[in-house]
């Protein structure tokens, strides 16, 4: 009964997995595991557009901007005053005495056109006289002034000017987040692509080991058999260790350069180290044709503008340009107009009025002024040579990166070439081995060759990235476009 049981119970589960082949493939899935998803280079642009810490701390340039503007517009706000003077007086006999004064509640301003005025009300304390504007049976009055600049200081003044470069902080501030964008993206592309290369080399190293290892194996049967020669069997032992050696020097190639691209990934305030089993294999697609010289030289024109080093010179020039129309106002004699309410205290015993008034000041030598001129004009001249060598160097990345590009693609039509020979002599010399026609050493010296020639494809391949990635940070590509991608946290089946 109990073996009855046994086969009715095994019949029943067989039956239910034949019923259900999708439970049992999900099953095998789950124990399987799942690939990971090939991390991309877009992926890492737009990690670094998310968490990276230099980019963020070049973001903060945008509060530092609107800081110094807010700065700015603080000399030219209004203020609110309420000033009490109250004086007491005595006679020369004294036996007369007088207790005067008075109360002002007014706002005060100032304009950039260098205008300076107030408005508010007074009232008189004492037997005051108020002799203008009174009103309230003469104890209250109006009180509005002004200070005018009509030579120097008016259009052009020292707190218009803080507010003119205050405007250009803010411009200033994308220059220099674009700029850092501009450096991270190219640096990761770079170290991209170098880990990329260091994982597919590390690969073909351990399978040149596992070759070894078997031929290893298949050398010591035969000289246990008598078919060879005891040394064939040192051989090929040796070349196992020699290339076991340069298989651990590739993987700590490998971990270096995870390392080095953990740096452009940061999850949650610290760098995220990037699995082997994330690494892509490099474009399968045919090699593009290189740029016509008509779309040349417009992305060189486009460069020229969009380029964070032609921007930033640009803005250094204009802030130079405030200093020079400043410096040039300040030669000019100063003549200013002035009217305000008497507030000095000997004027309460004659009246509470107003006082006008017309100054002005001549310098005679103006070295203070021609100096600062002279030195704004020299900036002004070496921006403009600055400028006319930024545009030059501009030009210059954008060849280079064209140079880099067109040399990478024969380097790597060369290398396959290369590698194809290499393999059709790995082959034949491993034929030959199998008729005992040449010895271990041969083969191992076509296996090396072999190894050597897909080693410079692979460079090949990853300098023809990194020219690629060359070229769009020479054409200032990454300072003006946002990444599509972003990154990804799970993982799919393939």
């Amino acid at each position: 009964m109990t073996t009855l049981r046994l086969s009715l119970a095994a019949s029943l589960l067989s039956l239910s997995a034949f019923a259900n082949p999708c439970l049992a493939a999900a099953e095998s899935d789950t124990t399987k595991g799942l690939p990971a998803i090939p991390l991309s280079l877009d992926e890492i642009h737009a990690w670094i557009d998310r968490a990276h810490p230099l980019l963020k701390g070049a973001g903060t340039e945008k509060i530092m901007a609107r800081g110094k503007m807010l700065k700015a517009l603080g000399a030219f706000e209004p203020v609110l005053i309420n000033d009490t003077e109250v004086e007491r007086f005595i006679s020369k006999d004294k036996l007369n005495t007088q207790t005067v004064g008075f109360n002002d509640t007014l706002i005060e301003a100032r304009d950039p056109m260098g205008f300076r005025y107030s408005a508010g009300l007074r009232q008189a304390i004492g037997d005051a006289k108020i002799p203008d504007l009174s009103f309230g049976n003469g104890s209250q009055q109006v009180i509005l002034g002004g200070f005018f600049p009509l030579l120097k200081g008016l259009m052009v003044n020292p707190e218009k000017a803080e507010l003119q470069r205050s405007e250009l902080a803010d411009p200033r501030a994308d220059v220099r987040i674009a700029q850092t964008r501009q450096d991270l993206f190219l640096a990761a592309a770079t170290q991209f692509w170098d880990w990329v290369a260091a994982v597919r080399y590390v690969e073909i190293q351990r399978k040149a080991l596992k070759v070894a290892e078997d031929r290893f194996k298949q050398v010591e049967g035969r000289a246990k058999a008598g078919a060879v020669a005891p040394l064939d069997v040192v051989e090929a032992n040796q070349e196992v260790q020699r290339r076991r050696e340069v298989a651990i020097a590739a993987q700590r190639l490998v971990e270096q350069e995870q390392f080095k691209l953990s740096m452009f990934l940061w999850e949650q305030n610290a760098p995220t180290v990037p699995t082997i089993d994330r690494a892509p294999d490099f474009p399968s697609q045919p090699l593009t044709n290189p740029p016509s010289p008509d779309t040349v030289l417009a992305h060189k024109l486009q460069a020229k503008l969009d380029r964070p080093e032609i921007k930033e010179v640009s803005i250094e020039a204009k802030l130079n340009d405030i200093d020079l129309e400043l410096a040039k106002n300040n030669l000019l004699p100063s003549l200013d107009a002035e009217a305000a309410p008497a507030r000095a205290p000997e004027k309460f015993v004659l009246g509470l009025g107003y006082r006008f008034g017309l100054e002005l000041k001549i310098p005679l030598l103006q070295r203070k002024s021609r100096g600062e001129v002279l030195e704004a004009q020299g900036k002004a001249d070496r921006f403009v040579m600055v400028q006319k060598y930024r545009e030059q160097q501009v030009v210059i990345d954008v060849d280079n990166a064209l140079s880099a590009i067109d040399r990478a693609r024969e380097r790597m039509e060369a290398a396959t070439q290369s590698l194809r020979l290499a393999k059709t002599l790995e082959e034949g010399e491993r034929f030959r081995f199998s008729l005992g026609a040449t010895s271990v050493l041969f083969v191992n010296l076509r296996e090396r060759n072999s190894v050597d020639s897909e080693a410079q494809v692979i460079r090949a391949k990853a300098d023809y990235q990194k020219a690629l990635a060359l070229y769009q940070w020479a054409i200032g590509a990454w300072a003006v476009n946002m990444p599509s991608a972003t990154p990804v946290h799970y993982r799919a089946r393939d």
